[in-house]
């Protein structure tokens, strides 16, 4: 994570009881446990929500941590009517904290045998026809000034199925334009190799000649998709883009970023694509999170029934 990042993390967590466990706890899972950028962000604002919670509750050092100061904020979220996922990412950054801290010996007990996670009900999520995913393509307009970015960035996404902070890690030396491939770093650094499609390639090729180098600054490093200012695109800058370009398309307001990556998986499977292929491409360790898929792709499904069902 960047210095920013982690200075703002630091400084909401040092004044709350547990406060400098929790910053150790952050530097353990930088160094140690392998996870992702945002995924030690995410765990930092779960967790100090948490502490801020036992603060407010009478909390005044981390010995005082007991189970049912996690299952009495696990309610508190129920009641906020935080989403079961948001419920379930903070019960595991708890638990990981209770059991760094057991492992420290800052607590007896860290509750792992009687914490348990909240039921996820699987959400199908938000896919677009091929025709609405056209429209959002074609949403930059040639006159404007990052139009050859704006169309790569957007080709790309849809082409490939990478998460934004894959593209705003992307760099010229992952790209190879001739072959057809990129490739890129997953969550927990994992790596992965994707095929680039002829229309993706041409317009993230017309961007690399002609307008990059435009761009670039001495800062701006290696970095495919570059800001008006030279810097890298951020995660953020690249969510905002999509969502600009997706009001402009008329498209519904829940569409995001991953939202082409829900569409780059179900078009590839209702094209014929098999399951661990996509599932590779998505770089998905389980494929039961890729096989949500399998259940969105509404029209598929009418034309099964209708070409096999003895009374259509």
């Amino acid at each position: 994570m960047s210095l920013i990042q982690r200075q703002t993390i630091v400084a909401g967590l040092r004044p709350l009881p547990a406060g400098r466990p929790a910053v150790e706890f952050l530097d353990y899972l930088t160094v140690e446990a392998g996870l992702s950028e945002n995924t030690i962000l995410a765990y930092g604002r779960d967790l100090r929500e948490f502490l801020i919670y036992c603060r407010d509750h009478g909390l005044k050092e981390i010995g005082e941590l007991a189970v049912h100061r996690v299952q009495l904020y696990l309610g508190e979220l129920a009641r906020r009517d935080a989403s079961e996922n948001s419920a379930k990412r903070a019960l595991v950054a708890i638990r990981m904290f209770l059991r760094f801290a057991k492992l420290r010996g800052l607590i007896e007990d860290d509750g792992a045998e009687v914490l348990e996670s909240p039921k996820i009900w699987q959400r199908l999520p938000t896919v677009c026809n091929q025709q609405q995913v056209l429209k959002l393509l074609e949403a930059p307009c040639p006159e404007e000034p990052y139009y050859l970015r704006d169309r790569a960035l957007l080709e790309l996404l849809y082409a490939t199925g990478v998460r934004a902070g894959e593209a705003a890690g992307l760099k010229t030396t992952d790209l190879n334009l001739d072959i057809g491939y990129l490739r890129c770093f997953g969550k927990g650094n994992k790596e992965r190799v994707v095929p680039v499609g002829k229309v993706a390639i041409a317009a993230v090729g017309g961007y690399l000649r002609d307008l990059r180098p435009k761009l670039a600054k001495p800062r701006s490093g290696s970095f495919v998709f570059l800001s008006r200012t030279g810097g890298p695109l951020s995660r953020i800058e690249i969510w905002r883009l999509v969502k600009k370009y997706a009001v402009r398309a008329g498209m519904p307001r829940k569409v995001t970023v991953h939202t082409l990556r829900h569409c780059f998986a179900t078009h590839l499977l209702s094209g014929g694509a098999d399951l661990r292929s996509v599932q590779e491409m998505l770089g998905h360790v389980d494929i039961g999170t890729t096989q949500i898929y399998t259940h969105v792709d509404h029209e598929r499904l009418r034309q099964i029934h209708k070409k096999f069902h003895p009374r259509p």
